[in-house]
């Protein structure tokens, strides 16, 4: 066994068998959700104009998690350079959250990054109850259901995006590192595109990045949603130095429901 392999099963391993608290008789809020469930599977394609560099996926396990006593989401989110292109430049990252099912904010999350010769692991533990991240470089102090870098997409599924205004912008809180930063959703309107998985009615969003997200940018980072209850994220685009790089659905699995935005 590699010893990437063996990093992986250790940070798993301490992941599930960290200090929990036991908040199952604690009151929480509720965050009604009919965009995912239990089993989502999201597949892109990432890359350049017309040149394909790596691939990206977000999965939801379809067996829950139990975190201090309560239900949680296990959504993972993995990017992977091509094969073929890994002599220029190898990319395999991984990002875990472990998602309250009726609160939908997070208790744990984990980032790392293996990016050329740069590598990151870096993992946080958010106690909701009295407001406190642990993470592997110390202990800070949080607002009431922060979000991660992660867990922040899946909260937004949840909004009722069409009641939102066109240039309107709703805020969420975002940890990453060490602080907290105000996060920015703001409503650019709304557009058909046609991707490899279809052709869908969609939200246009663009998030209002500080630091921490999962899109390294010099610019705008704009974010497709489904316009239906399902919000799936259809496209992402993000401008660089040469351009723009993207990410498009090119198909999924496991969706709550119906997708009514999909026109064919």
């Amino acid at each position: 066994m590699n010893k990437f392999l063996i990093l992986l099963l250790v940070l798993v391993t301490s992941y599930t068998n960290m200090n929990s608290q036991d908040y199952s008789n604690e009151s929480f809020r509720y965050v009604e959700n009919e965009a995912f469930g239990f089993g989502e599977r999201l597949d892109y394609e990432v890359g350049y104009k017309f040149i394909t560099a790596g691939t990206g996926s977000f999965y939801i396990k379809k067996e829950p998690l139990i975190i201090n006593g309560r239900k949680s989401y296990d959504i993972n989110f993995y990017v992977r350079s091509l094969q073929s292109l890994q002599w220029i430049y190898e990319v395999k990252d991984w990002y875990k959250t472990a998602l309250d099912v009726g609160g939908i904010f997070p208790w744990k999350f984990e980032q790392h990054i293996r990016e050329g010769k740069y590598k990151r692991d870096f993992q946080a533990e958010f106690d909701q109850k009295k407001n406190i991240a642990k993470t592997t470089d110390g202990e800070y102090k949080i607002p009431e259901y922060v979000n991660d870098i992660v867990s922040a997409l899946y909260y937004v599924r949840t909004w009722d995006l069409k009641k939102m205004k066109k240039d309107s912008i709703a805020f969420l809180q975002n940890f990453y590192k060490d602080s907290t930063f105000s996060l920015g959703i703001k409503m650019l309107g709304t557009q058909t595109i046609e991707v490899e998985a279809g052709k869908f009615r969609c939200h246009v969003v663009e998030p209002l990045v500080q630091q921490g997200g999962l899109f390294k940018s010099d610019g705008n980072i704009v974010v497709w949603l489904t316009a239906d209850d399902r919000k799936i994220p259809v496209k992402v685009a993000t401008k660089i130095l040469i351009g723009y790089v993207g990410a498009e659905l090119t198909g999924y699995s496991g969706v709550r429901g119906k997708i009514d935005a999909k026109i064919e």
